[in-house]
């Protein structure tokens, strides 16, 4: 191991982990779509500041943007929308999420799909509402993804998106193994794969935690390929590149008590913990 991953892994053990779900369902504690699920109102939160949950979902069809086990989605099915279909790339998901919604009596209003956000297999004007909840950071081609979005919504819809910038504390998302904040500043990408890779290497779910952050480019050098690094400048830059109407725009600070260094520019990127946008099809 390299004498930078080694001091990373030694600066590791001074930081506790943040509770994760990856770590929970290992535990036996609960499964992923579960944690989902009981968390569905953290992923809607900053929304009901401006709309009610009833105006997001009520006799709604709504799609949600990478789902994961689509344990948020199925809430949102609660919240009394007609119809909810989570999209997601990861095959594994949707056996947990069509459990989930047989215990919750969702499965009349449910419907996994297996598929990219950017190419999607709906027709135009579909849905009346899309869910984009920390999905932004992760889809390869995110202003394609938000055209197609603006493709299938129908006039007058909604999007409601929200996601951390990348230079957030945790904006690398290695939390399940990397409890030290903004260590993606302080390391390069090769001693944070090194260190991540013998972190969970021994975990019962080591190789698919590696196998679904981490691929190889076409020189074969490893990368994380589950992150885009969106910050916010790159997202407004896209966002104007859209035809949306925005109808509410906030950058929410890490605590109240930072709110100046989140205003502004050289530090916002590192003081924000999310962006919340709700946007509206012309």
């Amino acid at each position: 191991m390299s004498l930078g991953s080694a001091l990373c892994k030694k600066m590791n053990k001074l930081f506790p982990l943040p509770v994760h779900p990856f770590n929970l369902q290992n535990q036996g504690v609960k499964t992923y779509s579960q944690w989902q699920y009981e968390k569905g109102i953290e992923t809607i939160k900053f929304y009901l500041e401006k709309v009610s949950t009833e105006e997001m979902f009520k006799d709604k069809v709504v799609l949600d943007i990478g789902c994961g086990a689509a344990g948020k989605t199925l809430y949102y099915a609660s919240l009394g929308a007609k119809k909810v279909y989570g999209i997601d790339v990861v095959p594994r998901y949707e056996k947990d999420a069509y459990s989930l919604a047989k215990e919750k009596g969702l499965e009349d209003r449910f419907c996994f799909i297996l598929g990219d956000a950017s190419n999607m297999d709906f027709e135009d004007n579909t849905f009346d509402v899309i869910i984009i909840n920390d999905a932004m950071e992760h889809v390869s081609e995110p202003l394609k993804v938000l055209n197609e979005c603006h493709r299938v919504l129908k006039k007058g819809g909604r999007i409601y998106l929200n996601f951390p910038p990348y230079h957030h504390p945790f904006g690398a998302h290695l939390s399940d193994a990397i409890g030290f904040p903004w260590v993606h500043l302080f390391f390069s990408q090769a001693t944070l794969i090194e260190v991540y890779k013998d972190l969970v290497k021994d975990l019962p779910d080591g190789k698919e935690r590696i196998d679904f952050r981490i691929s190889k480019d076409d020189n074969g050098k490893e990368y994380f390929s589950y992150i885009n690094r969106m910050t916010i400048k790159r997202f407004n830059r896209i966002l104007s590149q859209t035809s949306f109407n925005v109808l509410y725009h906030r950058e929410v600070p890490l605590r109240n008590i930072l709110n100046l260094p989140a205003k502004l520019p050289l530090l916002k990127e590192c003081f924000v913990k999310m962006v919340v946008c709700i946007l509206e099809k012309k």
